[in-house]
């Protein structure tokens, strides 16, 4: 059976597990560790994705990540690939290290964001890697040190996460770490560390009663939330594809995008690609942002290269761009009969 695609959109909330081949190790020492979050910090910087827990351990890792302008398979990718070469590198070996396919699942935040935190931050703990809640706080291989003030890491929200737990920072981190403790005694969670629909509603006996009354419930295994989550998610993905093959099937392609832009801008191509800072021309390069990264699925790095800009110039023209579409209500035309709604898609985590 073919594997299913992955699920992503801008503010969408991902537990990711990525484990060595055969479960083999992929943190030998210290050193590849501090390697390791070395990398993690400059992906997550270059690429603005927010990052709320994480924890390494000799033979996987868990990230709770949260999509920013970058698709998180582009994240992973510039993580895995960087790190691998590196520690191939220093333990001469060769070959692969990760498993074919980190495990990425999408989440519903306000159901999930703080069980996932406390599961994902206790798992030095499981491990026998720490003993006890006082040596967690000061283990600097998982982000629960940075909650409880111990260590700080600029690319680490703590912040966000504090905030769940009260206004004042003191009191939030005592009930947080009070919180945390209180899940030691829950153990593996097997029912946070994979969707489907089993998950998603708790197991046999409410699926049974489900079916029982008559509730038919979607599920699906790259998904972690209750059935309505589940559906919008799906539904919208399905969308996000369906467009994605209109445009395709029409022939459009970043020439016809950057002609539709020149024409709405009232420019020619070549005013647009000339890299000048005037407000007509960096208007011009946001919408291309937007429309390529939003509907044609370009990817910013490819963008990037097209109007020679940097990567997050790239980035942050997305997000400018979309502002100019809503507040000029331009479309983007597909060839002259069709036409196509600006691409806007809102966050999945709602």
């Amino acid at each position: 059976m073919p594997r299913k695609a992955r699920i992503d959109a801008p503010g969408a909330l991902h537990h990711i597990i990525a484990r060595g081949m055969e479960r083999r190790k992929i943190f030998y020492d210290d050193a590849d560790r501090d390697n390791f979050l070395g990398r993690l910090g400059a992906v997550l910087s270059n690429t603005q994705t927010q990052c709320f827990a994480w924890a390494l351990l000799p033979n996987h890792f868990h990230l709770l990540l949260r999509t920013g302008l970058v698709p998180i398979a582009t994240v992973m990718q510039k993580l895995l690939t960087g790190y691998a070469i590196s520690f191939n590198r220093r333990h001469r070996r060769h070959g692969q290290l990760f498993q074919n396919r980190y495990k990425s699942i999408l989440c519903e935040e306000d159901a999930y964001l703080l069980e996932l935190v406390r599961y994902i931050h206790l798992n030095p703990l499981r491990s026998k890697r720490v003993d006890g809640m006082g040596a967690l706080g000061t283990y600097p291989y998982s982000g629960h040190d940075v909650l409880m003030g111990t260590e700080k890491r600029a690319w680490q929200d703590d912040a966000y996460v504090l905030r769940r737990f009260g206004g004042k920072q003191p009191i939030a981190r005592k009930n947080y770490r009070a919180y945390v403790k209180a899940g030691i005694a829950d153990g593996r969670r097997n029912d946070l560390i994979g969707g489907g629909l089993l998950r998603s509603v708790g197991g046999w006996g409410p699926v049974k009663a489900m079916r029982r009354s008559g509730n038919r419930i979607k599920g699906d295994e790259r998904i972690l939330g209750d059935a309505g989550f589940v559906a919008r998610v799906l539904e919208a993905a399905q969308e996000q594809l369906e467009r994605k093959c209109r445009l395709s099937a029409s022939g459009y392609s970043f020439e016809h995008l950057l002609s539709r832009v020149a024409e709405l801008m009232d420019m020619s191509t070549e005013e647009v690609l000339s890299g000048r800072r005037c407000p007509k021309t960096v208007q011009a390069r946001r919408l291309i942002c937007y429309w390529g990264y939003r509907a044609l699925r370009m990817r910013i790095v490819d963008l990037a290269k097209r109007l020679n800009i940097s990567q997050p110039t790239a980035s942050q023209s997305v997000t400018k761009g979309e502002t100019i579409v809503r507040e000029r209500n331009l479309s983007l035309s597909i060839h002259s009969s069709q036409c196509a709604k600006e691409c806007s898609r809102k966050p999945l985590h709602g």
